[in-house]
């Protein structure tokens, strides 16, 4: 099948992608690769093909398909999409993504390569021609082009060269590919689906939830826009979901179980109900959740995947007409989701965790009070010891818990004195990490980077006032926040004895304030629980706790390095990795390591191994992690090439 006949399938709607193929994931690399693969005739490889009724057809995109049979691309997505994306001068239908991938692609006439645009280099040699533009006008592209080159006298003797190098170009579009067509009125979603999986054996499979939304998008087209627009919709409230977070929801709403199997023989009409009615319930989750506990962001709401719970429970109360919830009731679901984030719930089997919740939610009138056992069961025990605040880094499983502490209590602002717990406006009024003890006078001490990032000697404050505090030592500085605003130092549990404002007491300052924390937080928590406190009578022994290896993020600079690595993988239309990620031992819920970031089902998910990026640390970090089924990579160059080549395919 020639290039220019399957451009035009696409045109008329004859071929098109099905809804469960992932999204474009292409670089500018990738695409001069192509065209200059295609240019030299080298073989780029067959195309295969699911051959199915219109009517039938979930395919990507808001244009119709053509009646009776569409070919929908199962294998070729990338080379297909990006010949369309250049010949035509713009973006399939059926593309998500940035579309200026493909534009400004230039062909230089002198030495037969490809590049894009570059105005310092182009914009005054007419030997760089615009592909899109030649290929958009065919025939009298060529003699457009031969006309501009006309003008310039120098060219002469070459032009007859150039214009065979032209035709050539334009010969992409001439270029026969082998395509393989799937028919067969028993090819289902699930053997298609299993075909497609088997065929990218080296590239990007298909998880078990996009399956689940293949066959959701089967019989509602238009199920993955929908779902898009509303993670959209958290994005803009700074909760960054993706699709199998929220069909996880759906499933418990839908289900009452964790496992996408289970959604496989519901129908459009259930699933379309059960996404309002988790929409609904995720909403009202996070306004809690943000209301009560002040995780307002997604940066500090850890326990995601409690969420799900949580709508379960929210969503059999309405079903059975139980009535709105009371306040105590409230308070002792967000004690639940607070509990199961500082005991790393959800950082091991998501799906078997969630699942023995949901089973604690039966029947729902015992549902909160069998949660809590179930947890604090599995931990040991729910009260707070000073020793849980002895992480470090900004990456820490307790660096929420301590924002949480900011937002939920009286804690007040060194620079005005105003509570930090309300919504303050402007950009200097941002929260940001404070180091009470400045990090430059710690290492002038010869403090290694696990005491200078203690989580004890972290606070929040605007960015106003950690600016204007700048790198002052406690002793100078407290007394004038003291001065100001009395009961502000204690209002973020700084200890008040004067001696330990002093640099060469700082870790007993550390351990003073540690003792703070834990009381302050279990006094929170606490007040959840309404005087009901027997949840709250036994404590993870500090014996039973496991040490901690690994310290896991040291600078906020490095925090920002995985962030941005974080979204890297996320453009390509991969999972979000976890930062941190902390290693559970799933029998008894001990926290073991921690690392920077993670995949712990795979970038593949459920079908590749575990992956962890350690940045600046120990042997005894990556060995722990490769001995516990890792894939380990502690440089980012490495683990891009690994995305690229292995997870890709794109080497």
């Amino acid at each position: 099948m020639k290039l220019s006949t399957i451009l035009d399938h696409i045109d008329n709607g004859h071929m098109a992608l099905p809804e469960f193929q992932r999204g474009y994931v292409w670089n500018r690399d990738q695409v001069k690769g192509l065209f200059d693969s295609l240019y030299k005739k080298h073989p780029i490889g067959s195309l295969l093909l699911w051959a199915t009724e219109s009517k039938k057809a979930a395919h990507r995109g808001e244009t119709q398909v053509s009646s009776g049979v569409v070919k929908l691309l199962l294998d070729g997505q990338q080379r297909i999409t990006t010949v369309y994306g250049v010949a035509r001068g713009r973006a399939p239908d059926f593309f998500e993504g940035d579309a200026r991938i493909f534009q400004d692609l230039r062909f230089n006439l002198d030495t037969e390569t490809f590049s894009f645009f570059q105005p310092m280099k182009m914009s005054n040699d007419p030997r760089w021609i615009d592909v899109s533009a030649l290929m958009k006008n065919g025939q009298s592209g060529l003699e457009a082009v031969m006309e501009k080159l006309a003008e310039y006298p120098e060219i002469g003797s070459k032009a007859f060269k150039y214009s065979g190098r032209i035709s050539r170009l334009l010969g992409i579009l001439d270029i026969e590919l082998h395509a393989e067509e799937i028919t067969g009125e028993d090819k289902t979603i699930d053997i298609i689906v299993d075909i497609f999986n088997r065929v990218n054996s080296g590239g990007t499979k298909l998880s078990k939830g996009d399956l689940a939304l293949a066959k959701i998008c089967s019989e509602w087209s238009d199920a993955r826009k929908i779902m898009n627009e509303e993670i959209e919709n958290w994005q803009k409230v700074d909760y960054n979901f993706n699709l199998d977070w929220l069909l996880r929801s759906i499933n418990t709403v839908l289900t009452g179980e964790a496992k996408f199997q289970y959604l496989h023989n519901k129908n459009a009409e259930e699933v379309q109900d059960a996404f309002h009615r988790a929409k609904k319930h995720i909403n009202t989750s996070l306004n809690y959740i943000s209301g009560r506990l002040g995780l307002d962001h997604d940066r500090v709401l850890f326990g995601r995947f409690g969420i799900p719970v949580m709508v379960r429970y929210l969503d059999q109360r309405e079903r059975l007409k139980m009535g709105a919830m009371s306040e105590v009731e409230r308070d002792k679901l967000l004690f639940w989701y607070a509990q199961a984030g500082m005991c790393g719930r959800f950082s091991g089997s998501t799906e078997s965790f969630i699942d023995k919740d949901l089973e604690a939610l039966i029947p729902p009138e015992k549902g909160l009070d069998q949660l809590l056992d179930v947890l604090r069961l599995w931990h040991g025990g729910l009260r707070v010891e000073a020793e849980h605040f002895s992480a470090w880094s900004v990456g820490a499983r307790f660096y929420p818990v301590l924002y949480m502490m900011t937002r939920m209590g009286e804690a007040k602002d060194w620079g005005n004195g105003l509570p930090l717990n309300a919504n303050l406006l402007g950009k200097m009024n941002k929260l940001e990490v404070h180091h009470i003890f400045p990090r430059a006078q710690l290492y002038k001490k010869n403090r290694d980077r696990m005491v200078v990032n203690a989580l004890a000697n972290f606070c929040f404050l605007t960015k106003d006032t950690n600016l204007k505090i700048s790198d002052r030592l406690p002793e100078e500085y407290f007394p004038e926040i003291e001065a100001a605003h009395p009961g502000a130092l204690a209002s973020q549990w700084i200890p008040m004895e004067h001696e330990l404002w002093k640099i060469d007491n700082y870790l007993s300052f550390l351990e003073a304030r540690k003792s703070l924390l834990a009381d302050a937080l279990n006094k929170k928590m606490a007040e959840l629980l309404h005087g009901d406190t027997r949840w709250l009578t036994a404590s993870h022994s500090v014996e039973k706790m496991p040490v901690q290896i690994g310290g896991s993020i040291s600078s906020e600079e490095e925090e920002q390095q995985l962030k941005t690595l974080n979204q890297w993988v996320v453009s390509q239309s991969l999972p979000q990795g976890l930062i941190p990620y902390t290693f559970i031992n799933e029998e008894d819920g001990n926290r073991q390591a921690i690392f920077d970031l993670a995949w712990p089902n795979g970038l593949q998910e459920e079908l590749s191994q575990p992956v962890a990026v350690l940045l600046n640390e120990g042997p005894d970090v990556v060995s722990f992690a490769s001995q516990s089924g890792f894939r380990v990579f502690t440089e980012i160059d490495s683990f891009k090439q690994y995305v690229r080549n292995e997870v890709l395919s794109e080497g």
